[in-house]
């Protein structure tokens, strides 16, 4: 039964609300953003795409519009790009859903969807890249390099990953395997001389996606087979998505070679997610589950306690969830806080001033306040400086101005500038992100000793 709307217009603006809800606001308006209703009979809706980019749209996009209009606009219609369908292999037929069956012996987790996966500022970039990589694998971001802290969602975007490609791909072949099983794989080859069936078992993939690449560092028999088996796949055009907890040039224990072909693709990072983030992700999760909320306030109550990762942020709300299920009472503001002070103490509410953040840093870096706060550009200074306000900035409610005359009378530009310098690092630096969280923790835990 096809869903009501009048004409193209209307038409067009419910298959974009589902496109924006799937792909992200980033990834519509970049790649989807100029495409125009044109005619709408209530089963087929023509678009308008401009120049020659039809053939592009429906080639790289096409799975997702055919998807997100069965959604919006009923499971029989169709879209045409400049007078072409969009449909294709097995996704045409829309008396199925590929996404939804997921075969028995997969070996990737049916939730973990691109349709599940909550976009947020820190994962934005991720989640379009390997939206785009899914659907278009060996012509986009290849090789495609998601770095961040564990519990950001990496995994998540993998499983997803193969979802797609095993759904749309037209038969494509996907290899999931994390670094640690890829290194016993390859152990257990070489002890059994069936070396060539492992090689073929990885290299004749269409797409392999490689966890937690990080644990193949220092295993020098294991990181040459993988160089050559990144190098047969690359040559190939084959696609290959790895996960890591740091940037590429922060495996220290990775051969130079490798650590240069992991940057000659796309890389990105996942960032725990803000507050709105995280409540989006718990309501979700609650959906998902079927959990009946007493106070729909207690996922704001599990966000503001929880902000390390994702992984901890539903497993706090599990939590709740079985202390509901074993004692029988409403899943309410009591319950959770009563759960989360086990999990989570409630911390100290003053906030830190600028002084709390300088005596922190200047501890840090071995020098005195006087000489944080002074005139001197030395190298040992002048970083250690540079940190310090971009803290003040990040943790305390004060303007610019105000963090420069305690920083001995800076401007605002010089504050600003510093700011700038550390958030650059922080892009490219993994031991700047671990410096500076590190810092965050210290002074969170110094400011509750003190108010408890």
């Amino acid at each position: 039964m096809l869903f009501e709307h009048s004409d193209a217009p209307s038409a067009w603006t419910a298959l974009r609300t589902e496109l924006r809800r799937v792909l992200g606001d980033s990834a519509f308006d970049i790649w989807l953003g100029e495409l125009t209703a044109g005619a709408w009979d209530g089963r087929v809706l023509s678009l308008v795409a401009p120049g020659s980019t039809a053939s592009w749209i429906a080639g790289r996009y096409g799975p997702a519009i055919d998807r997100a209009a069965r959604a919006a606009l009923g499971r029989d219609a169709r879209v045409l790009v400049n007078g072409r369908c969009v449909s294709r292999g097995p996704a045409s037929d829309p008396s199925r859903d590929p996404i939804a069956e997921t075969p028995p012996d997969s070996p990737f987790n049916p939730r973990y969807r691109f349709e599940q996966f909550i976009i947020g500022n820190g994962n934005r970039l991720a989640h379009a890249a390997a939206l785009a990589v899914a659907e278009a694998p060996g012509d986009a971001y290849n090789p495609l390099f998601l770095h961040g802290p564990p519990g950001m969602g990496k995994t998540h975007l993998l499983h997803a990953i193969g979802n797609y490609v095993l759904a749309f791909g037209a038969g494509a072949t996907v290899r999931y395997t994390t670094a640690e099983t890829f290194t016993n794989d390859f152990l257990g080859a070489l002890n059994s001389r069936s070396l060539d069936s492992f090689k073929s078992s990885y290299r004749d993939a269409d797409v392999l996606l490689i966890d937690d690449v990080q644990f193949l560092a220092s295993k020098a028999r294991t990181e040459e087979e993988f160089f050559h088996t990144f190098n047969a796949l690359h040559e190939r055009n084959r696609q290959v998505v790895l996960t890591c907890d740091r940037l590429p040039r922060a495996l220290v224990g990775l051969e130079q070679r490798l650590r240069e072909r992991f940057e000659a693709g796309l890389v990105t990072d996942l960032q725990p997610p803000d507050r709105a983030t995280r409540i989006a992700i718990l309501r979700k999760r609650a959906h998902l589950d079927g959990v009946h909320l007493a106070d729909p306030a207690v996922l704001h109550a599990i966000a503001d306690r929880v902000t390390d990762n994702i992984r901890a942020l539903e497993g706090a709300l599990i939590r709740v969830v079985a202390f509901h299920s074993l004692t029988g009472r409403p899943i309410d503001r009591e319950l959770t806080d009563e759960v989360l002070d086990a999990m989570y103490p409630r911390r100290g509410t003053r906030a830190p001033t600028i002084d709390d953040v300088q005596a922190l840093v200047a501890e840090h870096f071995g020098l005195t306040v006087e000489q944080l706060t002074s005139a001197s550009r030395a190298a040992k200074v002048a970083w250690p400086r540079q940190v310090a306000i971009h803290l003040a900035r990040q943790t305390t409610a004060e303007s610019l101005p105000t963090i420069g005359r305690a920083f001995g009378n800076r401007n605002h530009a010089t504050v600003l500038h510093a700011c700038n310098r550390v958030a650059d690092r922080l892009r490219s630096d993994q031991h700047v992100v671990d410096l500076l969280g590190a810092l965050s923790t210290r002074l969170a835990d110094r400011l509750a000793d003190r108010d408890s």
